[in-house]
């Protein structure tokens, strides 16, 4: 608690937060009015605001439960047995790490900040690149990424493969086995489920609204609006508190946009890291490398043929059920 109340005093004194919000013009959680599906959008997450109470892991998992696998069992055996069963079917209340339940959740940092020991709080999803390998990679076309830059994955296209995992610099999608198109079209060979992620709640999106996560939060952590006008805000905001920006250009530049009153090097040291854990590296630009846009040109046919078949597969499957 002596801690909490330290770190409150500091955001209050050495960051001014609340007043330093009015004056680089940053918005809260006011709804997006008519939002322009032409333009990325992304979001602004002021990590010195957070305070770690959880009501955006609460929101998003109450907003997309309808979203969760439903699996199957017992699972289809694998052959050859490459694809491990990922089964988080009984872990559904784990909240401390990115699963196919929980597409948001807090990581911890102990930093020193001005001399005094402190305690950040970082709201982690996925990052939504400007121009994501997990789209780009995918060899089925089950990823896409909408104009105004959101990314998110078809389960109804998806196999589980998880080449979107491989490729993304931090290894955001989660999978889930016995879900999936694989089970009625290769349930022993295919990619042995479904990859999960964060959508960033698309829909509401569209019709304007926020996306859950940012309008539960009591702190108003994250913005979110035109990726320029948020770019200018998070470097408005980092000369204001003597701080630092993460994911303007990592991977190629993200739409998730971090900024911190401490280096993100040390923030990288000090977080716990593993599967579904995802760190803060420096990350190349994924889709710079020749190869892989070469590899992204050879699948792409792919994904126009995945979609034949399951276009395909869903009309016999309606013509049996007539």
């Amino acid at each position: 608690m002596g801690q909490q109340i330290s770190r409150r005093a500091f955001l209050k004194g050495g960051l001014a937060a609340a007043a330093g919000a009015a004056a680089t013009g940053i918005p809260g959680s006011e709804a997006l009015a008519k939002p322009d599906e032409t333009k990325q959008l992304a979001t602004l997450l002021d990590i010195s605001k957070c305070i770690g109470c959880g009501e955006c892991v609460a929101a998003c998992s109450e907003a997309n439960a309808d979203k969760y696998p439903n699996p199957q069992k017992p699972f289809p055996k694998m052959y050859p047995p490459r694809a491990k069963v990922s089964d988080w079917s009984d872990k559904q209340d784990v909240d401390d790490r990115l699963t196919p339940y929980n597409w948001l959740f807090i990581q911890n940092a102990s930093v020193e900040v001005n001399g005094e020991e402190t305690e950040l709080t970082i709201p982690r999803r996925c990052m939504h690149c400007v121009n994501p390998p997990c789209v780009k990679l995918c060899p089925w076309g089950a990823a896409k990424q909408q104009d105004n830059g959101i990314s998110r994955i078809d389960p109804n296209i998806c196999l589980g493969g998880s080449k979107c995992n491989k490729v993304c610099p931090w290894d955001i999608p989660q999978r889930q086995t016995g879900v999936g198109l694989y089970l009625d079209v290769l349930p022993n060979f295919a990619g042995n489920g479904v990859m999960f992620k964060c959508d960033r709640c698309y829909k509401r999106v569209a019709d304007g609204d926020l996306p859950a996560c940012i309008e539960a939060c009591p702190e108003e952590v994250q913005t979110i609006g035109p990726r320029e006008e948020i770019i200018k805000k998070a470097h408005a905001l980092a000369r204001q508190i003597n701080g630092y920006v993460y994911g303007e250009t990592e991977n190629g530049g993200t739409n998730t946009i971090y900024v911190s009153p401490v280096p993100f090097e040390e923030i990288n040291q000090a977080i716990e890291k593993g599967k579904g854990k995802p760190g803060f590296p420096e990350a190349r630009d994924t889709m710079a490398d020749a190869n892989n846009l070469a590899a992204a040109m050879v699948i792409a046919p792919l994904a126009g043929l995945a979609a034949a078949a399951r276009k395909a597969y869903n009309y016999t499957k309606k013509e049996r059920l007539q």
